[in-house]
């Protein structure tokens, strides 16, 4: 049995966005640690470690948001829609994503103009790009954007909750 297309670059940029947060945890796990070690035992640190790690955090947050989204496993008040079904419930499903669609365009606006404006400005210790930074939540709202976009192509709905949280 073959999947469509779509489920296969789902699955693709899954794995490939999986990739990239632990690579981006293991950098960051080691920057620490070693600076740790090099605060106790050696009184001093490498300032390079702290900023690559502040970098690599906001860029693993911003992925892992775009992950949690794909897998309906991001925060949401269900209070009213799990008690819904039907076209109550689809009426208030699309309202939802308008206004995360909503939201996300005006994300890639401001973005957009963060990645403009800190192409001239630089990081002080590595001294990369500051549009490097400001890239991350371009990416994040692009990518909440396809997977909303895909969710609907697919007519998937949020899952259902019973009345102990758990999922039907």
């Amino acid at each position: 049995m073959s999947s469509s297309p779509l489920s296969r670059a789902s699955t693709w940029l899954r794995r490939l966005a999986e990739a990239a947060m632990a690579v981006g945890l293991a950098g960051m796990v080691l920057a620490v640690f070693v600076n740790v070690v090099l605060r106790y035992v050696f009184d001093t640190g490498i300032v390079f470690y702290e900023e690559l790690s502040r970098l690599l955090f906001v860029w693993l947050v911003c992925i892992g948001t775009i992950v949690a989204s794909a897998e309906n496993k991001h925060l949401g008040f269900d209070m009213l829609t799990a008690r819904l079904k039907g076209t109550p419930r689809a009426v208030c499903t699309w309202l939802s994503r308008l206004g995360i669609a909503y939201v996300m365009v005006l994300v890639v606006q401001g973005s957009w103009r963060q990645v403009e404006a800190g192409m001239e400005s630089f990081s002080t210790v590595i001294g990369y790009p500051l549009a490097l930074a400001a890239a991350a939540t371009l990416v994040l709202a692009l990518g909440v954007l396809l997977v909303l976009i895909v969710q609907t192509l697919q007519g998937s709905r949020p899952p259902h909750h019973d009345d102990e949280g758990l999922v039907e």
